[in-house]
C-alpha cells in the first residue's frame, strides 16, 4: 500500500463524490438513492481520504459541499477509524490540522469537531502533533488560527476532559498543565469568541478539579470577576455557570468571596439577557443544597425575593403563551405526545415517589425562579413572608387586562411557598383558598391553569377542613371548580385541572365517596371530549380515583357511568397501539378497587392481556408474522393488569387461569432478558401463588428454579426490584405448597443469608422480603433449615426487628419458633438479638403464635437457669424488657 504522503485523489472519484454531495443538498433530490450511492462508495478503503481532501483542499467547491464532506467524514470515523489502515489514519490527521487555520469559520469548526471525535476514539497520546499544533495556534496571535485551535480544544475539553489530565509517555507534564495558563490568559483577549471558548473550556474541569486548576484557583476566580460584566452575554452566562458549579462542587473556594459572589448573582439575576438571568437563578437552589450556612443568604432575601417574583412573570416570547391559545378541539399531532414510562410493580414497603407536580416541560427563567422560591421557602420558612406577601398582594389586586401576567405570577408564587411557609400562611389559608376559587374561572387560560396547580398545593389543608360546615363548603367549591376546569376548552387548562384533581383525590381518599357520581360524570365527559395527549391524564385521574375510594366504587350507578366508555375505548384500540398503556394501568386500579365487583368485566380483559403477551413474544422472534413490532412495555403493562385482576378477584380468577396458557407464558416472562419484564412477571407469580397455586403446580419446580436464580446474581444491585419480587414469590409458594418446596430450600437459603448479612448496602424492601421468605421456608421445612441457624440467626433477627406487624411477619415468626424448637442451641449465641426481634412486635394478634413465642422464651429461661438468663436480660435496653414482660418472663 502506498505511504500516506503519496496518496492522491483520482480526478474522477473526486468529481463523483463532490457531485453526490451537491445533489444531496438539493431539496428535490432523491435522498435514499444518494444515500445508497454513498454507501457504495464507502466500501472503498480510501473513501474517507477523499472526504478529508474535499474538506481541506477543495478550494473551488462550494463551502456547503466541503462542510458536508466533513460531517460525513465525522460520522464515518466513529465506526471506521479503528479498522482503517494506519497510513490512511495518518493522512486524514495530517489534512485536518491545517484546517484549524482556514479562513472560513465553518471549515475550522467542522475540523475541530472531527478532531474531537478522533481523540475520543484514539486518545491524545496517539497524536502528538495535535498538541503541538494546538499550542502553536493559541500562541500565533493570528485570529483565525487562535479561533480554530481554541474551537478544537474546547470540544476536546467538553467531550473528553479527562484525556488532557493524564500522564503521557514522552511528555514531561500533563497536557492540561500546558494549556491551562494559556486558557486563563485568553480570558483577557479582546475577542469575545476567544474569551467565551477559553472560559467554557476551563469550566469543564471544575468537576474533575485537576491539580493544575486547584493550584491556579486564585487566578481563575480573579479571571471570573474580570469577566463578570463582559459585554458578551455568552461570556456572562459562563461566569454564572462557573459560580453555580463551584458552589455545588467546591463551596470552600467561594466561601471567602461569598458576599461578592452573592452580590454579583443578584445583579445578573436581573440581566437583560434571559439566558444569563436563568443561569444566575440556578445559584439560589444550588446554594441551599450545599452545606453552607443559610445565614449568609439571609440579609440578601429582601432584595432577592422581588427579583425572583419579577422573573416569574411570563416573558413575552414564552412559548407557553402560544400554546395557551390552543383550542381543545384540535387533534394532537404525534410530536405533541410526550413519551410515557410505566413503572413495573414492586412488592414491598417502599413505593417509588411520584415525580412532583410537573407544570409543562421546558425549563425557563420563570420556572427556575419559582423553584428557587420554593427551596428558599423550605429553608427560611415564614421569614420570607414579610418581603413576599406585600408584593404578591399588590400583584393580585391589579384588575386591568394588560397586567394579567403579574396576577398569574403572584398565584404561581403562592403555590411555590405552599409547603415551606405553611405555618405562617395557616391562619390565612381559608382566605387564600377563597381568593383562588374565582380565579379558576378567570378569563385568561394561563391564570385558570396556574390556579388549578396552586389550589392543589393546599390540598391537605382543604381536605382537613371537611368535617366542619365552613370547611365542607370550601372543599365542595374547590372540587366543583376543578371539575369545571377539567371540562375547559383549553388543552393546557385541562391538563392542569386533571393533575390538580389527582392530587386532591390522593389527599381526600374516601371523603370523595359522597360526590362520586358527579365526579364520574365529569371525568367521563372529559373522556369523550379530550384529544389523545390529555386522555392519558384522564386515565390517571380515573385510576387515582379508584385507588382513593376503593370498594365504594362498586355500585351499579357508578359502574354504569364509568365502564361503558372505557370498554368502548378498549375495544376500539388495536393490540399494537401505545394508547393502550394508560388504559391498561387505569383498568389495573379499577380491578383492584372493585374486587369481586370486577368479575363481570374480567373475562375479556384477562383474555386480551394473554393475547397481547402472546403476540409480543412472537414479535420478539418474528415481527412479520406477529404483525407488530416488539415493545416490552406492552408485556409489562399486561402482566401488571393481570396482577391487578388477581388482587381484585382473589380466587375468583381461578376459572380464567385454568382455561388459559398463562403458566407457560408467565414462565417465559420470568426468564426474559429485560429486568422490568421479569420484575412484573415475578409480582404476578407471587399473586397467583397466593390465590391459585394449583394451576402453577405442573411447572412448580421450573418457577422456583428461575426465581431462586434472581437472588444469586453478581448484578444483584442493578436488578434489586426483580430479586425483591422473586424472593416474595418463593415465600408465597412455600406457605401454599409446604413440603413440595423442599428441593430448593437450601439453594434459596444460601442466597438469602448473604443478602441479610449485607443489609446496609441493599434496599429495605429486599431485606424485609428476604427475612420473611427465610421465615416461611423455616416454617414449612424446619428440619432442613435448623441445622444452619447459627450462620444467619443474628442478621435474620436484626432484619425481623425492622418489619411492621402484619400477617407476613407472623409467618416469619412461626418459622423462627419452629427452628428454635428443632435446634435450641443454634440460637444461643444470638439470644439477645432474638429477644429484640420478639420485642419489635407491637402486639401479636394470633393467639397460637403468641403462645409459641412464650414457649420459646420460657424454654431458654429454663435452659439458662444458672444465671445465664439474668445476664442476658440485664444487657437489654429498658423498652425491650418492657415488651418482653407481656410473655411473663
Amino acid at each position: 500500500m502506498a505511504a500516506a504522503a503519496s496518496w492522491q485523489p483520482q480526478e474522477q472519484g473526486f468529481k463523483e463524490i463532490c457531485g453526490l454531495l451537491e445533489q444531496q443538498m438539493s431539496p428535490t433530490s432523491d435522498k435514499s438513492q444518494i444515500w445508497q450511492q454513498l454507501q457504495h462508495y464507502s466500501q472503498f478503503p480510501d473513501f474517507n481520504n477523499y472526504l478529508a481532501f474535499i474538506l481541506a483542499r477543495a478550494e473551488g467547491k462550494p463551502l456547503e459541499v466541503r462542510q458536508a464532506a466533513g460531517l460525513l467524514l465525522k460520522n464515518n470515523l466513529r465506526t471506521a477509524f479503528k479498522s482503517m489502515a494506519p497510513p490512511y489514519q495518518q493522512y486524514i490527521k495530517s489534512e485536518l490540522l491545517p484546517c484549524l487555520g482556514a479562513t472560513d469559520r465553518h471549515i475550522r469548526s467542522t475540523a475541530g469537531t472531527i478532531i474531537s471525535v478522533v481523540v475520543q476514539i484514539g486518545g491524545v497520546f496517539g497524536w502528538p502533533e495535535l498538541l503541538h499544533t494546538l499550542v502553536k495556534c493559541l500562541e500565533s496571535n493570528e485570529l483565525n488560527h487562535m479561533e480554530g485551535g481554541m474551537d478544537a480544544l474546547s470540544k476536546i475539553c467538553e467531550d473528553i476532559p479527562q484525556e488532557l489530565d493524564a500522564d503521557m509517555p514522552g511528555l514531561t507534564e500533563r497536557p492540561i498543565n500546558v494549556f491551562l495558563p494559556r486558557l486563563l490568559q485568553l480570558f483577557q483577549s479582546p475577542h469575545a469568541s476567544l474569551r467565551k471558548l477559553s472560559l467554557g473550556s476551563v469550566n469543564q474541569y471544575i468537576m474533575l478539579m485537576p491539580e493544575a486548576l486547584y493550584m491556579s484557583m486564585d487566578k481563575y476566580l480573579q479571571g471570573l470577576f474580570i469577566l463578570a460584566n463582559d459585554p458578551a452575554a455568552e461570556v456572562r452566562k459562563l461566569v454564572c455557570a462557573a459560580f453555580v458549579q463551584l458552589i455545588e462542587v467546591r463551596p470552600d473556594f467561594l466561601e471567602p468571596l461569598l458576599r461578592n459572589v452573592i452580590e454579583y448573582m443578584l445583579q445578573v439575576n436581573k440581566d437583560p439577557d434571559d439566558e444569563v438571568a436563568l443561569e444566575a437563578c440556578e445559584f439560589w437552589s444550588a446554594y441551599c443544597e450545599t452545606q453552607l450556612p443559610p445565614e449568609n443568604l439571609r440579609e440578601f432575601l429582601p432584595r432577592l425575593i422581588p427579583v425572583l417574583l419579577s422573573n416569574m412573570v411570563y416573558a413575552d416570547d414564552d412559548e407557553s403563551l402560544v400554546d395557551a391559545e390552543e383550542d381543545g378541539s384540535l387533534p394532537d399531532r404525534d410530536q405533541d405526545l410526550r413519551p410515557r414510562f410505566h413503572s413495573s410493580r414492586l412488592h414491598g414497603s417502599e413505593n417509588a415517589e411520584d415525580d412532583d407536580d410537573d407544570i409543562v416541560n421546558i425549563w425557563s427563567l420563570r420556572k427556575c425562579s419559582a423553584a428557587a422560591l420554593d427551596i428558599l421557602s423550605n429553608v427560611f420558612g415564614d421569614e420570607i413572608l414579610p418581603t413576599l406577601m406585600p408584593i404578591v398582594q399588590a400583584k393580585l389586586s391589579t384588575t386591568d387586562e394588560p397586567s394579567w401576567k403579574e396576577r398569574e405570577a403572584a398565584v404561581l408564587a403562592l403555590g411555590a411557598i405552599a409547603e415551606g411557609c405553611i405555618n405562617g400562611l395557616y391562619p390565612h389559608l381559608s382566605e387564600i383558598v377563597a381568593f383562588l376559587i374565582p380565579l379558576l374561572d378567570d378569563k385568561f387560560p394561563l391564570i385558570r391553569s396556574i390556579s388549578c396547580w396552586t389550589v392543589s398545593r393546599f390540598s391537605k389543608y382543604i381536605v382537613q377542613g371537611v368535617d366542619h360546615q365552613e370547611g365542607h363548603e370550601q372543599f365542595d367549591k374547590v372540587l366543583m371548580g376543578l371539575l369545571r376546569r377539567i371540562l375547559d376548552d383549553n388543552k393546557r387548562v385541562q391538563e392542569a385541572a386533571c393533575s390538580a384533581f389527582a392530587t386532591l383525590e390522593e389527599e381526600a381518599a374516601e371523603k370523595l365517596a359522597p360526590r362520586l357520581e358527579i365526579i364520574l360524570q365529569h371525568l367521563m365527559c372529559a373522556f369523550g371530549k379530550y384529544q389523545r395527549r390529555n386522555l392519558r391524564i384522564v386515565y390517571d385521574a380515573i385510576g387515582t380515583l379508584a385507588d382513593a375510594v376503593g370498594r365504594e366504587l362498586n355500585q351499579p350507578t357508578y359502574l354504569d357511568i364509568l365502564m361503558p366508555p372505557l370498554i368502548a375505548k378498549w375495544q376500539q384500540l388495536p393490540n399494537s397501539d401505545k394508547d393502550l398503556f394508560p388504559l391498561l394501568e387505569c383498568f389495573t386500579s379499577i380491578a383492584q378497587a372493585l374486587g369481586t365487583g370486577f368479575l363481570q368485566f374480567a373475562q375479556p380483559v384477562f383474555q386480551r392481556c394473554i393475547n397481547i403477551i402472546q403476540s409480543q413474544q412472537l414479535a420478539k422472534v418474528d415481527p412479520v408474522s406477529a404483525g407488530v413490532q416488539y415493545d416490552k412495555e406492552f408485556v409489562v403493562c399486561s402482566l401488571d393488569l393481570l396482577s391487578g385482576l388477581v388482587e381484585g378477584l382473589g380466587s375468583g380468577i381461578e376459572s380464567l387461569v385454568s382455561q388459559s396458557s398463562l403458566k407457560d407464558l408467565l414462565l417465559q416472562c420470568c426468564m426474559d432478558d429485560a429486568p422490568d419484564v421479569r420484575q412484573s412477571a415475578f409480582a404476578l407469580l407471587g399473586d397467583l401463588a397466593r390465590v391459585c397455586p394449583v394451576h402453577l403446580r405442573p411447572r412448580l419446580s421450573e418457577f422456583l428454579e428461575v426465581a431462586s436464580k434472581q437472588l444469586n446474581t453478581p448484578k444483584l444491585k442493578e436488578t434489586i426490584s426483580v430479586a425483591n419480587n422473586a424472593c416474595w414469590a418463593i415465600g408465597e409458594f412455600a406457605v401454599k405448597v409446604r413440603q413440595e418446596i423442599s428441593p430448593i430450600v437450601m439453594t434459596v437459603i444460601s442466597c438469602l443469608v448473604p443478602i441479610l448479612q449485607h443489609a446496609e448496602e441493599l434496599n429495605k424492601s429486599l431485606i424485609e422480603n428476604s427475612a420473611i421468605t427465610l421465615g416461611r421456608l423455616a416454617w414449612v421445612c424446619p428440619e432442613l433449615v435448623s441445622p444452619h441457624m447459627e450462620y444467619f440467626m443474628q442478621s435474620w433477627c436484626i432484619a425481623l426487628t425492622m418489619i411492621r406487624d402484619d400477617i407476613e411477619k407472623e409467618d416469619a415468626f412461626r418459622g423462627l419458633c419452629a427452628v428454635v424448637r428443632a435446634n435450641p442451641s443454634g440460637a444461643l449465641s444470638s439470644l439477645a438479638f432474638l429477644c429484640k426481634a420478639i420485642a419489635s412486635w407491637h402486639e401479636i394478634r394470633s393467639e397460637d403464635l403468641h403462645n409459641e413465642v412464650c414457649q420459646v422464651l420460657h424454654g431458654y429461661k429454663q435452659m439458662l437457669k444458672d444465671g445465664g438468663w439474668d445476664q442476658c436480660m440485664s444487657a437489654l435496653e429498658a423498652p425491650v424488657k418492657d415488651q418482653l414482660s407481656k410473655y411473663k418472663v
